[in-house]
């Protein structure tokens, strides 16, 4: 069992930036990050592996960043000129082995309780 705990979320105009942290009870290959706004499905936003390899979506690459601190059991999520479509719960997710698809959340194993982005324009 694997035990994740999110902060830094909260409440920041457009082109502003937060920075989120998750904190693992211990080492696992891969963590990423999802987010689910209300009425849509949870997407992948980013993930790293245990060689520190990123994968970010698409939509937000040039805004977003991610990565794992050197023990690798905080995984970070860098977000800056945020826009009001970044409103969401935003997750920690943990999964023992890295596979081809670093932002598919059903191959997570383990996941936090989210913490809260709210994006106003």
């Amino acid at each position: 069992q694997v035990m994740l705990v999110e902060s830094g979320g909260g409440s920041v105009q457009a082109g502003g930036t937060l920075k989120l942290s998750c904190r693992a009870s211990r080492y696992t290959f891969c963590m990423g990050w999802f987010r689910q706004a209300p009425g849509k499905e949870r997407e992948g936003v980013a993930s790293v592996d245990n060689n520190h390899q990123v994968t970010i979506l698409d939509s937000v690459k040039a805004r977003f960043s991610a990565w794992r601190n050197s023990g690798q059991n905080f995984l970070y999520l860098q977000m800056n000129t945020l826009e009001p479509e970044d409103t969401a719960m935003y997750y920690c997710a943990a999964k023992e082995f890295c596979d081809s698809a670093p932002l598919d959340k059903a191959t997570y194993d383990y996941w936090g309780q989210g913490t809260q982005v709210t994006v106003s324009s």
